[in-house]
């Protein structure tokens, strides 16, 4: 039988794109029947359907191929057990077209340098994000969801409340708002000693 190129993509978000990443491996002869795919799901995310199924597609001598590291895993950790698998099973690597054999001593240090480099990638990203919401909220740009109820509606709703004909479930009917809103509503409303309004 044949070795066979099997094909994995995968993008952190649901709004994300995978046609650069079906467009390469396409590139390289993989069938879009041998392409695994994991959508919405990060890199550091231990259950990727895509991955396990393609890890399952690939018997000993086939090659698993990504465009990138960090498109298969996010830490060294992560890596270094799906290179030991891919070892174990006589598999190679082929990331962006270079191939990798994890049991050559020079494939896998390179495998290891790539590795160390996507988690250092991925450690930035999340420190430049920490940094940007820091500054946000120092600005106050970082305020959060908006409120369900204005001020005036929150009234209404507590008063309602007070008269005691209408049961929770009809006053989140009422104001279209789930009933964890209204028990939030209720105990704002206590909290500031506004739960008997005149």
């Amino acid at each position: 039988m044949s070795e066979l190129l099997i094909g994995y993509a995968r993008v952190s978000t649901d709004e994300q794109d995978l046609t650069a990443q079906r467009d390469a491996l396409a590139a390289m002869n993989i069938g879009e029947d041998r392409i695994y795919v994991d959508h919405g799901l990060t890199g550091s995310n231990r259950n990727r359907p895509g991955l396990r199924e393609a890890l399952a597609a690939c018997r000993a001598g086939d090659t698993l191929v990504v465009t990138k590291l960090d498109r298969l895993a996010r830490s060294v950790r992560d890596a270094h057990e799906i290179a030991d698998q891919l070892a174990s099973r006589d598999i190679k690597l082929n990331i962006g077209g270079s191939v990798h054999n994890p049991l050559d001593p020079i494939g896998k240090l390179l495998f290891n340098v790539l590795a160390m480099v996507a988690e250092f990638e991925g450690d930035l990203i999340r420190a430049r994000t920490r940094e940007g919401m820091k500054v946000a909220k120092a600005k106050g740009r970082l305020r959060g969801k908006p409120p369900k109820l204005s001020p005036a509606q929150e009234r209404h709703l507590v008063e309602l409340h007070a008269a005691g004909e209408h049961s929770m479930y009809e006053i989140a009917e009422l104001f279209s708002v789930a009933r964890s809103t209204v028990y939030r509503a209720l105990e704002r409303a206590k909290s500031t000693g506004d739960s008997n309004p005149a």
